[in-house]
């Protein structure tokens, strides 16, 4: 009996053996709180093997009786399942932890990520699902209506920042903010933006370069963190976490317009995973985008197009100083208007043409797994390129056109090609006990302009209508060495996390001038008679003259930086953090920050947190550096602008009335803003899945870098400086102001069963107040003794620069979503509402309050809702298909208003009623919506068809 049990037992385990040692073909069946799910990616770990669910949530896979199943899904948390020989395994998979229940790193250099309501400062989490599940398709865009705090809108007619669209974070600028990309510092954009945007004279980093097939998900921690990451971290931090642990192929493709039916887009993304026989991954992501622009300008009002030859107003003189002679000369010119097809809605204002390729690389590789050796790079380029008009020149704006090559006047644009490119390259390993990562970061961005349908009107004889202006680059080189080590009962302490190391940055801005007839002067004179020399035409490419071989530059600086960050459990209840960070740099000295932060748990599920530290942003190369000279337009009236770098004369010397040699404002040189920051806050948990975080923060920046408000000749002053030079306004860079940020975050989530599905309901807002304190000049400038609005004082930072920092981004915004998912079917709506935005005229009071002249440009925009609804459904195992609408509702801000003299038909004479279009601030009825709040292209709908391909052996 003994014997036959023996060989009874024997052969069960030869079979036992070999059913392990050979493939067998595993069935089942996964479900999820909504029943049977869809799409489910089934992989062997380790390997390339996979496949995925079917409609009705089945699968079926080959693998060796040894081997681990992984089985994944958007918005599930993954689950690993060792199959020990079983044929058969049924899974159900729970929701993923989202938002504040989702481990993050940012904000913390500790060894093991901590639940975003167990940290000492706010994070919010943008998760892959969060990224796909709306019609908005770049990444500045989707944070825009998923984090509050964070807004960015498009611009319009504003040259580079046409195409690099300004962001910001708690209401500060878009240099303010520090971005990260796999925990590693990401190079700024080459743009600085001159122009009349939210984010004038800041430098920001152009986040749409970045595929979204690429991220993992996007972290954003709401605190200053310049004591842990240097420079920039003001505001806060973005870290864009890419994808590491895919396999498989996904890839969706986007089609969508507006309502007006402009905007057409048509995107394609791909993300290919492949795991490295359990040594680690490669992630190859990229993306193609082909965007239309959009146009919601209004009918130009200047009563003339041909005639008068006065950009669009009656002449002076006596040839219409009656009203009869004004209605004669407007029916003369309404009839040329429509002999020749002149169109009165000639400007493009709206969102610009763009067309982008670009793709990521992120890898991994175990090199020696027994002390956890590992090599990493990541690597991204992009090209893109973009068109953009400008504002129309009128056949009677004669020193601008020529009417032999333009007999109806010409709409220019401005053409844009950017080259972003980026590698991380590091060794991370554990060496005496400490994990030890070793990086080198390289990043660029290069802007190329060229001008297309203009004119150098000064040529004399003949005119390129195309141009290149020139290109300005930036180039940023960062090495890191980091070490961390969690220690365990040390002494009185649960647990101590100790990270040091230090960083060596450089960097490298220049600007390459444009072709010589972007930017000369040819000698053309326009209204030349017998008794007249006429006047100087415009010299330069219309709409932007080119860069000249005096705004080259190719300047460099770099720095080095050490840290120390301390975090302890000191009890089971208190955690405590300390960071502290020292900086050199070449070009302006040092800078020394620190951090206290600290997390009480009250009870299990109620703990209260806080920070304090001081921070600082370096000038950038750009602010420092940049010159150019461009054409910019007030209330429809063009200007010749200079903006000139801060080491120029006309800048830092001194001035003296009897002095001689190049005056100059007395500006001092750039110097670091410097930041104290204070955050307070509250995280509760309750039941199984609601959490709910409330922070309130000050932020008090001083001696915050402004681009200066224009400064015209007609002040003598300026007039003066300025000399012989052919401009007729001068701005440059400044440590000008001291502000104080107040605001409050509140973030509340709850996931619930409903019905046979499944209920996510979130509720986040952010309501913020920044206020200038302090504005800081030069003795040049206060003791200027000209009076009114052209005094020096009032113009180095006039009340419109002041509204843009105070009030031209909303105060408020509140975003309410709620997803429901059962089954193959999925619905995700949300609605969120942009506070109130104001626009305030350069003209009306002082930086002291001061009124000396009356406006009626003043306005405020009211808080309006924009609501998205998408509807998706899993067709088959591997085909999803969503549709739906961004600003369902098609809501559009409020509109400017229109001063009733800005009416082409207005015939008085009288000064005080004739037509005057700059009481307003429509430029001539044409600019009719503000793009500050949410932009103005009204509704969008689209469809989106995802494909998911798991790899096979």
């Amino acid at each position: 009996m003994s014997k036959k049990l023996f060989l009874f037992l024997g052969f069960s385990l030869f079979l036992l053996v070999s059913s392990f040692a050979q493939n067998i073909t595993v069935t089942g069946r996964v479900s999820g709180t909504g029943g049977p799910q869809p799409g489910v990616t089934v992989l062997q770990q380790g390997t390339t093997n996979g496949t995925s669910t079917d409609g009705d949530g089945r699968y079926r896979i080959e693998v060796p009786g040894t081997a681990t199943l992984v089985f994944s899904a958007v918005g599930s948390a993954s689950q690993q399942i060792p199959v020990n020989g079983r044929t058969t395994i049924d899974v159900r998979l729970a929701d993923a932890a989202t938002d504040l229940n989702e481990v993050v790193v940012t904000g913390s250099r500790a060894t093991e990520g901590r639940s975003n309501i167990l940290t000492t400062s706010p994070v919010d989490v943008i998760s892959a699902r969060e990224i796909k599940a709306f019609a908005q398709t770049d990444v500045a865009q989707i944070m825009t209506y998923v984090a509050p705090s964070f807004q960015s809108s498009r611009q319009a007619i504003s040259d580079g920042t046409d195409h690099v669209d300004p962001a910001s974070l708690r209401g500060l600028g878009p240099d303010q903010v520090l971005v990260l990309v796999n925990g590693k510092r990401r190079h700024s954009s080459a743009l600085v933006n001159i122009n009349g945007t939210v984010g004038r004279g800041s430098v920001g980093t152009d986040l749409n370069v970045i595929p979204n097939a690429s991220i993992k998900r996007i972290e954003v921690l709401r605190d200053g963190a310049a004591a842990q990451y240097g420079s920039d971290a003001i505001a806060g931090v973005i870290n864009i976490q890419l994808k590491d642990d895919t396999t498989g192929i996904q890839a969706t493709s986007t089609v969508g317009e507006t309502y007006e039916g402009d905007g057409r887009l048509y995107q394609a993304d791909a993300n290919v995973g492949i795991g490295l026989a359990g040594r680690g991954f490669v992630d190859l992501s990229g993306q193609f985008s082909n965007r239309g622009y959009t146009n919601r300008s209004g009918v130009d009002t200047a009563p003339l197009i041909y005639l008068g030859g006065n950009s669009g107003n009656y002449p002076g003189g006596t040839a219409a100083d009656t009203e009869e002679e004004r209605r004669a000369l407007k029916a003369e010119d309404d009839r040329l208007v429509a002999e020749n097809g002149y169109n009165r809605r000639n400007l493009r204002l709206g969102q610009s043409e763009s067309r982008n390729i670009g793709g990521f690389l992120n890898a991994g590789y175990k090199l020696l797994p027994a002390i956890g050796l590992e090599a990493y790079v990541t690597a991204g380029a992009t090209h893109r390129t973009g068109k953009a008009a400008g504002f129309y020149r009128l056949p009677n704006q004669v020193t601008q056109v020529d009417l032999n090559l333009y007999p109806n006047g010409f709409l220019p644009f401005i053409n844009t090609r950017i080259d972003d490119q980026s590698v991380i390259a590091g060794l991370r390993a554990t060496v005496g006990g400490f994990d030890v990562d070793l990086s080198n970061t390289f990043g660029r961005n290069e802007i190329r302009f060229d001008i297309s349908n203009t004119l150098n009107a000064s040529l004399i004889g003949y005119t390129p209508t195309t141009f290149y202006a020139g290109t300005i680059a930036f180039r940023q080189n960062t090495t890191n060495l980091n070490f961390s080590r969690r220690f365990t009962d040390v002494a009185a302490l649960s647990t101590l996390n100790v990270a040091f190391g230090g960083e060596y940055r450089n960097d490298n801005y220049q600007i390459q001038a444009g072709d010589v007839g972007s930017y000369i002067y040819g000698g053309r004179r326009v209204n030349v008679t017998s008794t007249s020399t006429g006047t100087p035409a415009a010299a330069g490419a219309q709409v932007f003259p080119g860069y000249q071989p005096s705004d080259e530059v190719d300047r460099s600086r770099n720095n080095v930086a050490g840290y120390i960050d301390l975090e302890s459990d000191l009890t089971e209840k208190l955690l405590v953090g300390i960071a502290g960070r020292a900086e050199r740099y070449s070009d302006f000295g040092s800078n020394v920050s620190g951090k206290v932060s600290a997390r009480y748990s009250i009870l299990e599920q109620l703990a209260v947190r806080g920070t304090v530290g001081n921070g600082f942003r370096a000038p950038s190369l750009q602010q420092r550096y940049f010159t150019n000279t461009s054409t910019q337009f007030v209330q429809g009236n063009a200007q010749q602008v200079l903006t000139v770098n801060n080491d120029n004369p006309i800048v830092r010397n001194s001035f003296s009335a009897t002095g001689t040699g190049q005056q100059g404002f007395g500006i001092p040189a750039l110097k670091q803003e410097k930041s104290v920051n204070y955050s307070i806050g509250v995280t509760a948990r309750a039941l199984e899945s609601f959490t709910l975080t409330v922070d309130a923060y000050q932020i008090d920046i001083d001696d915050r870098i402004v681009l200066s408000s224009q400064f015209s000749r007609t002040n003598p002053t300026v007039n003066t400086i300025l000399g012989t030079l052919p401009v007729s306004q001068v701005q440059f860079f400044a440590n000008a102001v001291d502000t104080r940020t107040r605001g409050i975050d509140i973030v509340a989530n709850e996931r619930l069963p409903l019905g046979p599905g499944r209920l996510g309901l979130t509720v986040a807002a952010n309501f913020n107040k920044t206020e200038v304190q302090r504005v800081r000049s030069s003795s040049t400038i206060d003791n200027d003794p000209t009076p009114g609005a052209i005094n020096l004082q009032n113009t180095l930072f006039d009340r419109q620069q002041r509204g843009r920092l105070e009030t031209a981004q909303p105060r408020s915004k509140i975003n309410l979503t709620a997803n429901y998912a059962v089954g193959i079917f999925g619905v995700e709506v949300r609605t969120v509402r942009f506070g109130a935005v104001e626009y305030k005229d350069a003209r009306l009071g002082s930086p002291a309050g001061d009124t000396f002249l009356y406006s009626s440009i003043d306005q405020t925009f009211r808080a309006k809702w924009v609501t998205d609804l998408t509807v998706s459904v899993q067709l088959l195992k591997e085909i999803g298909l969503t549709v739906g609408a961004n600003n369902l509702f098609d809501v559009y801000p409020d509109k400017y208003r229109v001063n009733p003299r800005n009416n082409p038909n207005n015939f008085s004479v009288d000064p005080l009623l004739s037509y005057n279009s700059s009481l307003d601030n429509t430029n001539r009825g044409r600019t009719i919506y503000n793009p500050n709040q949410f932009g103005y292209n009204g509704g969008f709908y689209f469809a989106r068809l995802s494909l998911t391909l798991p790899t096979t052996k």
